[in-house]
């Protein structure tokens, strides 16, 4: 009998079904969606880590290994295989790379083959970043990494969301059918009949909007795989993402998909249940009106029609709950995010590409490589394209300077104590000295350019320092630093301290794409002075680089031929990077663009579980609208009024999103407007005002068409008879 009711019912009322179809459709392929793109990423992160460290679980690393004792490592049950590592290892020590065939035991297997090698356990590493990433993690490490626990609570969140999405539906269908099974319960029907006659129906509806759903959510991620890669795709460093799913992920959405479901249908069916059989045949099944509630800002504007309207909305306020969350999250996401990109944007565009624009076109990173080992400069400059190539490298030293030395402008500021602490025994105070190894050429040619006799014998000093106290970050001035009347620089290390004459002082840098300290001592020097003396007092970087200024400097496709000869040539005997400044602009904007896609395409969604949910009440509230209105009709409301009251309806629904999120957008821009120091008239006069003002429209337009159809369909209908006839639609 149960099978046939439902069957009957499913087929004599398609708008309440479609509604919940349309719920777990919408439910499912958000679900979906996010499990996939979040086991993409993980398979990308991974992916990238193997990449840059290797895909080894542990590491040996000591002054002998012989090849009895890989044999005897690899005899360990867990060991796959223990290899060396021919790129780490050196004269003075050796490094082998050890795999594992359970990786989860690695933290208790590695101590244990130290041991059995005669090692202590600093002598061992664990690839711990890739091992994270599998959610294995140092049991003596007392903060663990989260990352699994993050997951967990997101993929709750969302549960719970759609949950009260697809609950929604549920309980407008159910809350329709009350008097029903009022009569049902008066003949006999259990409590459990009728829970599981309504998680019956339930699942029939979803099963295929579940699996249509899923497959949905899996194109969807393609999709926005495909989109990461286009716009990301020149970006360096980065390798490209390809697309991965595992039918393990398939399971676990259909599963907690079956678990939304029946939770969401279960709630209301076990409210419905336990009813008395006279309470739900006395149930009329029309709205709630709060009668000692009144809508004042809405009967003040629209009169009688907009008090109505209010009591309307009141009624359904808990069906309506969801819809007001999902619209007022994507508008304000879609807002924010817009607002965002276009402050990070314009940053950007001012402190980096507009900032150094005419200092670089080229930039070559030289890996690994001292500034001394390098003997291309002078080939470079034969190269054809280029106006000027400067090779230098950056180090860190230390130097002591007693209080007297500061400039005066500094001394009314706080003098050194300020921005180097207190001093030390001696009344002396230490102060940072980053250096800037240039190649003879370029010293010589940045001499002349500060108006002083080109000469290698001595340092120029940057003798500038920020005034933090009278000017922002933004727009930065600079006071003199010390007296421009000391002779020598001494640099400290230790036990050893090396003088270098200072040949002058300058508040002007040379044509290089670096920022520099705020609150230190920069020094220029050049290669011969480098080699000289300061090699033993100072901490060079690793990494060398190559600045080069082209006369190919307004077209993409001429400076990145120049890009690729300078490659070939200089990558024959040194591993490099290399970048172009048309390229990183184009980079750069691509980022932006494909992240406001993105999220875009998030708040979008969220947008559509919002609207989703507004058509689902629209019309799976039908029955109870109709009882309402055909009451009001019996008072002399007109079909035109009626009209208006549906209008003033959806102006609610789409309005108080959009009217509480603009003031919100607003106080978010001045903060960060103010927190960034920006000129506010610089962001107002690029605020992306129309797409904001396009998606405001695009949801309105939808609610309107929910009120649309509801409404059409309602008006349709002989309201009369509703008050007469108590049958189902």
């Amino acid at each position: 009998m149960w099978k046939d009711y439902s069957k009957s019912y499913i087929k004599n009322n398609r708008a309440s079904s479609i509604s919940i179809m349309a719920a777990a459709l919408v439910a499912t392929m958000f679900l979906s969606l996010l499990c996939s793109i979040a086991y993409n990423f993980w398979a990308y992160d991974v992916e990238q880590i193997i990449l840059e460290e290797g895909d080894w679980q542990g590491r040996i690393v000591c002054e002998a290994l012989s090849s009895d004792d890989l044999s005897m490592v690899c005899q360990f049950a867990n060991v796959e295989k223990a290899v060396i590592n021919e790129k780490l290892s050196q004269k003075e020590k050796i490094v082998a790379d050890v795999y594992v065939k359970n990786a989860r035991t690695i933290y208790r297997d590695m101590p244990l083959i130290a041991a059995q090698l005669g090692l202590n356990e600093d002598s061992i590493q664990y690839n711990s970043l890739l091992l994270s990433r599998y959610f294995i993690h140092d049991p003596e490490d007392e903060a663990p990494p989260m990352l699994l626990a993050l997951y967990a609570v997101i993929l709750i969140i969302v549960a719970v969301s759609l949950i009260l999405i697809i609950r929604g539906s549920f309980e407008l269908s159910m809350n329709a059918r009350i008097h029903q099974f009022g009569i049902f319960s008066s003949i006999g029907a259990t409590p459990r009949q009728i829970r599981t006659c309504l998680l019956q129906e339930a699942m029939v509806l979803s099963i295929l909007p579940m699996l249509l759903g899923s497959m949905s959510g899996v194109l969807i991620s393609y999709g926005v795989i495909k989109v990461v890669n286009f716009f990301a795709a020149d970006v360096s460093g980065r390798h490209e993402a390809v697309f991965q799913y595992h039918p393990s992920i398939f399971a676990v959405t259909v599963f907690i998909s079956f678990l939304t479901v029946i939770f969401s249908a279960w709630i209301p069916a076990r409210k419905l249940s336990r009813m008395t059989p006279l309470e739900a045949i006395r149930n009329t099944s029309g709205l709630l009106l709060k009668k000692k509630k009144h809508s004042r800002f809405l009967s003040c504007i629209f009169g009688m029609k907009g008090e109505l309207a209010g009591n309307a909305l009141k009624a359904q306020k808990k069906h309506l709950r969801i819809s007001f969350i999902s619209l007022l999250l994507s508008f304000l996401g879609f807002s924010i995010m817009l607002c965002f990109t276009t402050l990070a944007d314009i940053s950007t565009r001012y402190t980096y590409f507009e900032r150094y624009q005419d200092v670089w076109d080229i930039m070559i990173t030289l890996k690994d490589t001292e500034i001394w080992d390098f003997g291309l400069t002078d080939e470079l400059q034969d190269i054809s394209g280029i106006q000027d190539a400067t090779v230098y490298q950056k180090a860190k030293a230390m130097t002591f300077l007693p209080e007297g030395l500061q400039s005066d402008e500094l001394s009314s500021l706080g003098g050194f104590e300020s921005v180097s602490g207190t001093p030390n025994e001696n009344g002396q105070f230490q102060v940072s000295v980053p250096i800037v190894v240039l190649d003879d050429t370029s010293f010589l040619n940045f001499c002349s350019q500060i108006g002083i006799t080109p000469s290698l014998d001595g340092a120029i000093v940057l003798n500038q320092i920020w005034d933090s106290i009278n000017s922002n970050f933004r727009y930065a001035e600079y006071i003199p630093f010390v007296r421009e009347d000391i002779q020598k620089t001494a640099f400290y290390k230790d036990d050893k301290t090396v003088e270098i004459p200072v040949l002058s002082y300058t508040q002007t840098v040379p044509a290089l794409r670096e920022e520099y300290d705020d609150y230190a001592l920069v020094h220029f020097i050049p290669l011969t002075m480098w080699n000289k003396t300061l090699g033993e007092v100072c901490e060079a970087e690793s990494d060398s680089y190559i600045r080069i200024l082209s006369n190919r400097t307004e077209n993409l496709a001429d400076l990145n031929s120049l890009e690729q000869e300078i490659v070939r040539f200089v990558s024959e005997q040194y591993e490099i990077e290399s970048e172009n400044r048309i390229q990183e602009r184009l980079s750069n904007d691509s980022l932006i663009q494909g992240m406001i896609i993105i999220f875009g395409a998030f708040c979008v969604l969220f947008a559509m579980i919002g609207i989703a949910n507004v058509f689902s009440n629209t019309l799976g509230f039908l029955r109870q609208r109709k009882r309402e209105f055909a009451q009001y009709m019996s008072i002399g409301l007109t079909p035109q009024e009626m009209r208006k009251m549906f209008c003033i309806e959806a102006f609610v629904i789409a309005g108080k999103p959009l009217l509480i999120t603009l003031p919100l957008t607003v106080l978010f821009v001045q903060f960060a407007v103010t927190a960034s120091y920006l000129d506010p008239m610089v962001f107002w006069s690029e605020a992306p005002i129309l797409p904001i003002l396009i998606f405001a429209a695009a949801i309105v337009l939808f609610v309107a068409l929910a009120y649309y159809i509801g409404g059409k369909r309602l008006l349709q209908c002989d309201l009369n008879e509703t008050l007469r006839n108590d049958a189902l639609i």
